[in-house]
């Protein structure tokens, strides 16, 4: 479930455009009356007070942002106001341009969503960028990392419940032999990985932790030779297996380490799950955690920032 609150009696477009055009008046930055609007609007919404701001002042209000704000509360506005698939296609973008690729970013678009909203980021990405976004994973990466990333990105999977039994075994049986041998970039491996829709792959790790009686991914965890490759396997396996658990475990992360530059992992969960399942996530972290998701941002962030990302974790406007 979505955490945004939406107010039942929304202004008009050219209201709210307006409200941000006035927060952007005299010295400095009304920073509080754009989260004020922005913090409490859904994509449909911000996509017409985007368009009545260019029509009525006669500027792109995202490039406004860009020079009105800084820091993490320009990062986040800048990606809450974009179209959800347009702000996708620019964190992938954003990820690939990193002196090391953040792979974590590719394999949540590919493994969590669905074939649809993953197809639609694609398009996004190719209109904005002039280039396919399987093409920049390509030359980004190399050897069987590049298979296997550019594996995900091409895919386009089944997306319904009906699973082969059989083939869940068999498939089960091929990954414990990779793992037994540490053939973790086997081609079977990464086959499957990037072809098998996401019923049918929760069976065969469903059959892996049966027979072993360890599931694939905490195997793979305690092999001492670990490297970034194996890290991506991981990852693949549990955005697969359990999208809430893996977004959690990526917040309580980026918690541990706000103030030493990991609140962009914070906001990409935040602005991206916030009208999906940012609910589920918060009560996962709450569980986890014995605290809060709000009551951990409240004291680990500052600012307009923490006022933005509380809005969007469903906190009232104050």
């Amino acid at each position: 479930m979505a955490t945004l609150l939406v107010p039942h009696d929304v202004p008009p477009p050219n209201v709210d455009a307006e409200a941000i055009k006035a927060a952007f008046r005299g010295w400095g930055t009304d920073e509080k009356a754009i989260v004020a609007v922005l913090g409490y609007r859904n994509a449909g919404q911000r996509r017409q007070i985007r368009i009545a701001y260019e029509q009525l002042f006669e500027e792109d209000l995202v490039k406004r942002f860009e020079s009105e704000l800084s820091g993490h509360l320009e990062r986040a506005v800048y990606r809450w106001i974009l179209d959800p698939e347009d702000r996708d296609a620019v964190l992938a973008h954003v990820a690939l341009r990193k002196p090391t690729e953040d792979f974590a970013v590719l394999v949540e678009f590919s493994c969590i969503y669905s074939p649809e909203e993953f197809l639609a980021v694609r398009r996004a990405y190719q209109h904005r960028y002039k280039r396919s976004l399987e093409e920049d994973v390509a030359a980004n990466t190399h050897d069987e990392f590049r298979k296997l990333l550019v594996g995900l990105v091409s895919a386009y999977r089944y997306n319904g419940g009906e699973i082969d039994a059989r083939l869940a075994k068999s498939e089960a049986e091929i990954l414990e032999r990779a793992v037994k041998d540490k053939a973790f970039n086997h081609e079977d491996v990464i086959r499957i990985l990037t072809t098998r829709s996401k019923a049918q792959l929760i069976a065969t790790f469903n059959h892996y932790k049966d027979a072993n009686g360890i599931s694939i991914s905490k195997q793979l965890g305690q092999d001492r030779a670990a490297n970034e490759f194996t890290e991506a396997l991981k990852t693949v396996i549990r955005c697969i297996n359990d999208p809430i658990k893996y977004y959690e475990k990526v917040v309580r992360n980026a918690i541990k380490k706000v103030g030493k530059s990991d609140e962009d992992a914070l906001t990409r969960v935040v602005v991206t799950r916030a009208e999906k399942d940012l609910r589920q996530i918060k009560e996962a972290y709450h569980k986890r955690n014995s605290v809060t998701l709000d009551d951990a941002v409240s004291k680990e962030t500052s600012g307009d920032y923490k006022h933005f990302i509380l809005a969007l974790l469903g906190n009232k406007a104050e």
